[in-house]
């Protein structure tokens, strides 16, 4: 998705250098990934190997002066959030951004998930719907594909924000696969105003911490 693959992790005094992914070095990035030896090698650990590498990602990366820092996790509620939480703590973390789709067994993940925050202490910024309904691009019809409305459903009995829906869009699929700039090439797509959107009520709720 940012053309990063093949890159390679530095060390440097202070820890290891991250992979900045444009050239004004405004996005920055870490991922497990870059210390395989081959693209395809599975991560085989266990779980203490694991959260040490996930406290290292942490603390022992040179992440110099951000304005957000931003952790994608996996589904559930393991070993590996429990490890992610308990190293982001210090650093007083914003909250959680929680992603489900429409249908039932993924709101059902999503709401022991949102457990998993309330007893972790850790803030929902909000709920977002993804794969919320299939726009046609000839005739703009939406079809709900995974039925509609879990997400909305599930943030308004859990009493957390609910900031929108993303529906199912061909093109934000290929620029994630080709990583291609979506918002710059395809501004009239129907997921464009639903994704500013989303993006402008988290810049609202979670302003950048800056020393």
């Amino acid at each position: 998705m940012l053309r990063a693959q093949g890159r390679a992790v530095h060390q440097c005094d202070s820890g290891w250098v991250p992979v900045f992914v444009d050239q004004e070095q405004s996005i920055s990035l870490m991922s497990v990934g870059f210390l395989l030896e081959k693209p395809d090698e599975a991560v085989v650990w266990r779980g203490p190997k694991k959260n040490a590498l996930i406290k290292q990602f942490v603390s022992d990366v040179a992440w110099g002066q951000l304005d957000y820092l931003v952790v994608d996790t996996p589904p559930g509620t393991s070993d590996e959030h429990m490890a992610t939480v308990d190293a982001l703590r210090p650093y007083s973390p914003l909250g959680a951004l929680v992603v489900t789709t429409p249908q039932a067994v993924s709101v059902g993940d999503v709401r022991r998930e949102l457990t998993f925050c309330r007893k972790t202490g850790l803030r929902v910024i909000g709920l977002v719907e993804n794969m919320s309904g299939f726009v046609c691009p000839h005739c703009a019809e939406c079809t709900n594909v995974f039925s509609r409305g879990g997400g909305e459903e599930l943030a308004r009995h859990a009493g957390v924000p609910f900031l929108g829906s993303v529906p199912l869009d061909p093109e934000l699929t290929r620029s994630l696969e080709e990583g291609r700039d979506f918002i710059r090439e395809f501004p009239k797509s129907p997921a464009f105003p639903a994704l500013s959107s989303i993006a402008q009520k988290i810049l609202n709720e979670t302003p950048a911490q800056l020393p």
